[in-house]
């Protein structure tokens, strides 16, 4: 049933268009404040290289992450999206990583129901003193966004050039 519900859907995103030579994504990072930014700014201080990307925005928990800013920030211009947080069980805010799992797999789900790539939406768990895994996550998403591709959207600007 559902196989059959994917055919006749109509994806959201342009066929796939080849990308310039020199293209790189756009990836928006919403990171939880108190582990994954801390982990990402323990990167950074520890000089460990991954690619520059990312584009982070620090919200107080995961769980704050509102499913529209991943629609906004695919729509406006980002090619792929990173969530994280802190590891189940060591929220600041009690429960808060657990809210963001069940919201995210929801949000996650309805964007593939529309047309996005599940791949352009990611979800990890890093903690502040997981610099070497922040900067494995962010090297993966990159590398996942860029074997996808640009992401094209039906906009009303783009629709006139097609």
């Amino acid at each position: 049933m559902e196989a059959e519900v994917k055919e006749k859907i109509v994806s959201i995103e342009k066929p796939h268009v080849e990308a310039p030579p020199d293209w790189q994504p756009v990836i928006m990072g919403i990171l939880c404040n108190w582990c994954s930014y801390a982990g990402s700014d323990l990167t950074g201080t520890s000089r460990l290289q991954y690619p520059p990307n990312i584009r982070i925005i620090r919200v107080p928990c995961s769980s704050r992450v509102d499913p529209w800013f991943i629609i906004k920030s695919l729509q406006t211009s980002a090619d792929g999206v990173l969530i994280s947080g802190c590891h189940p069980g060591d929220c600041h805010y009690i429960s808060g990583n657990y809210y963001a799992r069940r919201r995210f797999l929801v949000t996650k789900r309805l964007l593939n129901f529309v047309g996005f790539h599940e791949d352009r939406i990611q979800f990890s768990w890093v903690s502040a003193a997981e610099g070497p895994k922040f900067a494995k996550v962010v090297t993966k998403v990159t590398e996942d966004i860029k074997k996808l591709g640009p992401l094209h959207l039906y906009k009303k600007e783009n629709i006139s050039q097609t």
